[in-house]
């Protein structure tokens, strides 16, 4: 063997040596299947008004409380959100008491009236944003039965319970 073949086989050999463990560590490396999807729908409806059936699912499987269900056209939807449109303040403060990610539409149906005001008024804009399947603020203040943001939303411009989501 030649000085100049040696020396290209020894880089070679280094650089094996030198990549090979990070190939087998990135081989043990594995995201995590996701959740079924029929299990995310499941969990999703039965957020919106069955809290033991919520409760099993979520004692069997955790993750859960972070998973959102499309209903089509990107119309996301979490079990939290589930209860808030339809104003079920137990289903909602109970996936909030374990961790569920709390939203302003969310808020707004608990009649969380400083933490709503101050973000319209840091963020006016989203007084007219949209919650799953397009119900606004209003329609949560109003089955929250949280009448004073109600009023303050209607004060602000927002006069429509439901926008269609494009």
């Amino acid at each position: 063997m030649n000085r100049k073949t040696f020396i290209k086989n020894s880089l070679g050999v280094m650089v094996l040596v030198g990549v090979a463990p990070s190939l087998s560590f990135a081989k043990t490396i594995q995201e995590p299947a996701p959740i079924d999807i029929k299990l995310v729908k499941e969990f999703v409806v039965a957020g919106h008004k069955n809290l033991p059936l919520v409760k099993e699912m979520l004692n069997e499987h955790p993750n859960l409380l972070y998973a959102s269900y499309d209903w089509g056209n990107a119309d996301y939807e979490e079990a939290i959100e589930g209860a808030a449109h339809l104003g079920n303040k137990e289903i909602a403060n109970y996936l909030i008491s374990k961790g569920a990610r709390v939203n302003l539409f969310t808020l707004t149906m608990l009649g969380k009236t400083a933490l709503v005001k101050a973000t319209l008024e840091t963020y006016p804009e989203l007084i007219f944003a949209k919650g799953p399947h397009g119900f606004t603020l209003l329609h949560h203040a109003n089955v929250g039965d949280a009448k004073e943001l109600s009023l303050y939303l209607k004060e602000k411009g927002l006069n429509e319970t439901h926008i269609k989501i494009k």
